[in-house]
């Protein structure tokens, strides 16, 4: 099952280098899913030398402080022969035989992600090391956990590393190596609180105890080893590192190795438990154990594999395809794409989609409200009807009936319904132009490409001022057609009061008496009236037919015949993508290509099976 782990390796340094590691903005990502060993403990643990122990070679920094401030995914690969060797995934193809330049450039691209600060960050530094003297595993190495903050760091950082760290572990895939030091009391082991807490029955947790040999005299660690002084699911074990002085002198780890095993198997405490116990062990567990592990999660790999397969394809068609590259292509493209635009921004209007509605509610409720709101009654009070009719009359009185009195009080009354007939064509066009607004929004194509769609909009906003300017001529016309023009037989129908409608033989003042005048407000009032009954269904039809037809029928024609003239680079102009959507486009299809070749690689390892 060595092909395995290769595989997850595989999968994990594509991830990365698609920058996706895991990142709460990211898609369901396939890092999170992938089985992985995340180790875990305090500052001065011995996490590093556990590290060093497993690899067999100095590789990692050292220091005082928080020296891991970036996460180390080391993946450990098996070679039968040959020289040991070591690759970042920062530096594709440079091979590094010389471990004190992997430290040097560990520490140099944390410094590069992080600055020379002591900063932490959460994106992943690859190291993969070639080697006969390893077992084919892949391990996290985490910022060690801390109580305070040294100088030169934020108090933060404490609780941003335990955030670090717990965003690893506390993934349902994680292995969980706890490392805790035997010379400090369990109970005070940040690496056992914090698996505690994410891992409580101890199901996914291995714990390691470091420092053993340096336990004062007359104590061991063997409670804790054979599981007394805490259960986990899997046996404790215990590790002999190397001390400063070692490390000072450059002790070979080979010779560490052999000091370790002589130490477990010569020491009365620890003789029974010598098969079980050491960094040698603890490599071939672990790797057998995520093997195992891989294996499980095979199914549930391939199932979100194939989901987001259909998920990325998706997203990618309704990003569309990249532009033509000749201007016949080009052009086509911009002429499906206002097609498209076109037939949604009449679905609007048609019902098909919401908006149109709120044209009838202009027709139906605004307009019948402003005209009720003219007041015409008041207009035509006693007082205001007394002077336009004697006004009318000049020096001379009528003789038969006030006429120019009656079309000055109709007149003065008609032209104000030009207020609601204005406001009922600029209502129509405001709303035409958020149904435009709404529609290039929904137009997923004109998204692409931003130059388009502004001009697009432009086009079709001017449009409609231009159809606006022609709706308010025809429509106030027909308020001017009303006051130009009386209907005669709504007179002549009148019942005729020849003593109170004008006879000559009485005083100017008998004639104007209240009696009278209220008979003319009346009149007046009743034509006025059935006017507005008539422009209320008559302004409608000029609106609809001069905005809302023409705007279904020739939104874009302007647009069009320009578009005609334009040559390919201007064209082009028209059709720059968005660099955000060329982004986007560009690593979907990358991520697609991961997940492809994801797919291919786990189904044949699943046949194989």
């Amino acid at each position: 099952m060595e092909n395995l782990i290769s595989l997850v390796n595989r999968l994990q340094r594509a991830c990365t280098a698609l920058g996706d590691h895991g990142e709460e903005t990211a898609l369901p990502t396939l890092w999170d899913a992938l089985p992985s060993i995340a180790v875990v403990g305090g500052q001065s643990s011995g996490k590093s030398s556990v590290l060093e122990s497993i690899v067999g070679k100095d590789f990692l920094p050292r220091g005082s402080g928080i020296v891991t401030r970036r996460p180390l995914v080391l993946q450990l690969h098996r070679i039968e022969e040959g020289r040991e060797y070591a690759e970042f995934g920062h530096l594709p193809r440079k091979r590094f035989t010389d471990f004190a330049a992997v430290r040097k450039e560990i520490a140099d691209e944390t410094d590069r992600e992080t600055g020379r600060s002591k900063q932490i960050s959460t994106v992943p530094i690859y190291l993969s090391i070639y080697s006969p003297n390893v077992v084919n595993l892949t391990l996290i190495d985490l910022p060690g956990l801390t109580k305070v903050a040294v100088e030169g760091q934020p108090d933060s950082i404490v609780m941003e590393i335990e955030n670090m760290v717990r965003s690893y572990i506390e993934k349902p895939n994680c292995i969980i190596l706890a490392i805790s030091p035997a010379n400090q009391d369990l109970a005070t082991s940040d690496a056992i609180k914090i698996s505690r807490e994410v891992d409580p029955k101890g199901e996914r947790t291995f714990g390691v105890l470091t420092k053993i040999d340096l336990m004062d005299k007359g104590t061991d660690a063997v409670d804790i080893l054979e599981g007394k002084a805490y259960k986990l699911q899997f046996p404790w074990i215990g590790v002999v590192n190397r001390s400063q002085q070692d490390i000072n002198k450059n002790v070979d780890m080979i010779a560490a190795r052999r000091r370790e095993r002589e130490y477990f198997a010569q020491t009365p405490e620890y003789k029974h438990l010598a098969p079980r116990m050491g960094s040698e062990h603890l490599g071939k567990v672990l790797s057998k154990h995520l093997e195992a592990v891989i294996k499980s999660r095979i199914p549930g790999l391939q199932s979100l594999i194939n989901k987001t397969i259909i998920e990325l394809e998706s997203e990618l068609s309704r990003l569309g395809k990249p532009i033509a590259t000749d201007a016949g292509g080009k052009l086509y493209m911009i002429m499906e794409i206002c097609r498209i635009f076109d037939g949604i921004f009449k679905e609007h209007l048609d019902g098909v989609r919401p908006g149109g509605d709120k044209i009838y509610n202009v027709f139906d409720n605004q307009l019948p409200a402003a005209l009720k709101r003219l007041q015409f009654d008041k207009h035509l009070a006693m007082e205001n009807v007394r002077k336009l009719i004697t006004e009318a009359d000049g020096y001379q009185p009528h003789l038969i009936a006030p006429e120019q009195g009656y079309r000055r009080l109709i007149e003065t009354a008609l032209i104000t319904i030009k207020g609601p007939a204005e406001a009922a064509v600029d209502a129509v066009h405001a709303i035409l132009k958020e149904l435009v607004h709404k529609s290039i929004s929904e137009t997923v194509e004109l998204k692409q490409y931003p130059s388009l769609r502004v001009e697009v909009g432009n086009a079709a906003v001017e449009s409609l001022d231009k159809m606006k300017e022609e709706s308010k001529k025809a429509t106030l016309q027909l308020v001017e057609m009303e006051c130009s023009y009386l209907t005669v037989d709504f007179f002549r129908k009148l019942p005729q009061d020849v003593e109170k409608g004008g006879n000559p033989t009485h005083s100017i003042f008998d004639r104007y008496n209240d009696s009278y005048l209220r008979r003319i407000g009346t009149t007046v009032l009743s034509y006025v009236n059935m006017v507005c009954a008539s422009l209320r269904n008559s302004i409608p039809k000029s609106i609809v037919y001069c905005q809302v037809r023409e705007a279904k029928r020739s939104l874009l024609d302007h647009f069009f015949t320009d578009l005609g003239k334009k040559e390919g680079k201007q064209l082009g102009k028209l059709l720059d993508e968005d660099p955000a959507i060329m982004q986007r486009r560009i690593s979907l299809a990358k991520r697609l290509e991961l997940y492809r070749a994801a797919q291919a690689d786990i189904d044949s390892v699943a046949w194989s099976k």
